[in-house]
């Protein structure tokens, strides 16, 4: 276990938002091919158009759970329940060891005063001051865990 969560981390290293990442991560074995999972999941970066709101990478897990569980019908809410519970199951986990699922509260700070949605550079001091992508890892082991992906 762990392959696709250092996969996810590794794509946030090479620029990828931190949604793209871990849904990036998994969707090939879902049948996305990578631009189009990239193109839908972009997005929910930082913190959803980088307003740093829901973790990007949490909003990935609910993402890649529907990839998985879901049948794409209007009216099956059985189904629909059963993913929302995996879901809530999935966001309690990474919220019981962070203590949030903000974006901002994760990067240690109150919610942006520029509310510019231009992305910060990617940079070694970008990487080095953030946690995203630790957090991004735990969000690929707990998709791995609650989906059960083993490779």
């Amino acid at each position: 276990m762990g392959k696709r969560a250092e996969k996810a981390k590794e794509m946030f290293l090479q620029g990828y938002n931190c949604c793209q990442a871990v849904v990036g991560a998994f969707a090939d074995l879902y049948g996305f091919e990578p631009e189009t999972a990239m193109k839908f999941a972009e997005g929910f970066g930082g913190g959803m158009g980088r307003m740093r709101l829901t973790c990007g990478a949490v909003n990935a897990m609910a993402i890649v759970a529907g990839m998985k569980m879901s049948h794409g019908q209007p009216g099956d809410l059985q189904r629909r329940g059963e993913i929302y519970a995996v879901v809530r199951q999935m966001v309690e986990e990474f919220k019981a060891d962070n203590g949030t699922i903000i974006c901002a509260e994760l990067l240690g700070r109150a919610l942006p005063k520029d509310d510019s949605p231009q992305p910060e550079e990617r940079t070694a001091d970008y990487y080095k001051r953030r946690p995203c992508p630790e957090k991004i890892r735990q969000c690929g082991l707990i998709i791995e865990k609650y989906l059960g992906i083993e490779e």
